[in-house]
């Protein structure tokens, strides 16, 4: 688990969460490292039940996936997230550079695969790769939900055609909101997308950066609770 800093330490440059399904120590933290250094959040879990789990819990941007995993092996992990209609990019990763294995892990729904030893390098620029396959080459960097118009190029936030002053944490937050009107997300998946801190202890966090956005947003503010679960914006704003 990342080291729990608490989300103001992290930066403009965080890229999303992976999440790292890998039963051996030392493989598992080399590949924590290298995406630490790129701007990743990183949650590590170690058996195939506990990857299945955090993958539906997390909702990463990428998953690392082993193969020969114990419990349940990577391939059924990846089956069960496709048959539920979670296509979140998947690296296969395995000791074996079988044709066989490749071919079925592309067929379940596989996006890449790596043979053991591989390039820390490498895993980070085909996970780069995949999440820019993933957001599409014109995806328009100014992001539009009512009043608000938040250009994610410029980090500039305006309401109503005025500018308004985002702390980097507040900006993050709206970001992410804003690019998945309709869909609502809990304090935990919030603080592991927006920050990488996955099983951050004090998750009610969220609520005080919640509110410090709604405060500056004013009456134009999209961002709704829902109870019992947590937070989301609507479709079309106020």
């Amino acid at each position: 688990m990342p080291e729990n800093k608490g989300p103001d330490s992290r930066g403009p440059e965080y890229k999303g969460l992976v999440l790292v399904a890998e039963d051996e120590r030392h493989i598992a933290d080399l590949q924590r490292r290298y995406l630490s250094r790129e701007g990743f959040g990183v949650h590590v879990e170690t058996d195939g039940t506990g990857a299945l789990a955090a993958a539906r819990r997390l909702r990463p941007a990428a998953i690392v996936l082993d193969i020969a995993l114990p419990g349940m092996d990577g391939m059924e992990v990846c089956r069960r997230l496709r048959e539920e209609g979670d296509w979140t990019p998947v690296v296969f990763v395995t000791a074996r550079d079988e044709v066989t294995d490749r071919i079925l892990g592309l067929e379940i729904g596989a996006d890449d695969y790596l043979a053991k030893p591989f390039s820390p390098h490498e895993l980070v620029a085909r996970i780069k790769s995949l999440l820019r396959r993933a957001a599409g080459p014109d995806r328009d960097p100014v992001r539009r939900v009512g009043r608000l118009a938040l250009d994610t190029g410029r980090r500039t936030l305006h309401v109503d055609g005025r500018p308004v002053e985002l702390t980097t944490t507040e900006f993050n937050l709206l970001a992410y909101l804003m690019a998945r009107p309709g869909q609502v997300f809990t304090r935990e998946q919030l603080l592991a997308q927006v920050w990488g801190y996955a099983g951050y202890r004090d998750t009610r966090v969220m609520d005080v950066y919640v509110s410090q956005l709604r405060a500056k947003l004013g009456p134009a503010s999209p961002i709704r609770t829902v109870r019992g679960v947590g937070y989301g914006v609507t479709e079309t704003g106020p």
